[in-house]
């Protein structure tokens, strides 16, 4: 089937919808979704391609997610995975490779590498505060 069919039969019911009150673009937390928002671009179920960026296990570097287009109809070959752990821009500047060079999905190009940044950003270590100095006393 089309990727259009598939979104006009999910997009208002599917497992994977988070649905909340006063929020008026319900969230998706199905797999290969960067963005996490139930839309078409962004949907990791209907695409024949489609990107997701995950931890690795061991809290160094991530890892990205994508479909082949060409194994569409085996799901055990279907997703491949390509760790990153080089370090912060050098991982960026590979992931921004892989997909323009590639001329896979560029749309989600920025999305990609926001989620990669984002996960890169939580696994630096947390600087101790330095306390604050007593207020100096003028008399």
């Amino acid at each position: 089937m089309s990727s259009h069919l598939n979104w006009m039969i999910i997009r208002n019911n599917n497992a994977f919808l988070v649905k909340k009150r006063n929020i008026k673009k319900p969230f998706s937390k199905e797999p290969n979704n960067v963005t996490n928002l139930n839309s078409f671009r962004y949907n990791g179920l209907i695409h024949k391609k489609s990107v997701s960026v995950v931890e690795n296990p061991d809290r160094k570097g991530f890892t990205v997610v994508y479909k082949k287009a060409k194994a569409t109809h085996h799901p055990a070959q279907n997703s491949m995975r390509r760790p990153f752990k080089a370090g912060a821009r050098r991982s960026l500047y590979k992931v921004r490779r892989l997909l323009k060079k590639n001329h896979y999905r560029t749309d989600l190009c920025k999305a990609t590498l926001r989620r990669a940044s984002a996960i890169l950003r939580s696994q630096r270590p947390i600087k101790a505060k330095k306390p604050k100095a007593a207020a100096a006393k003028t008399e």
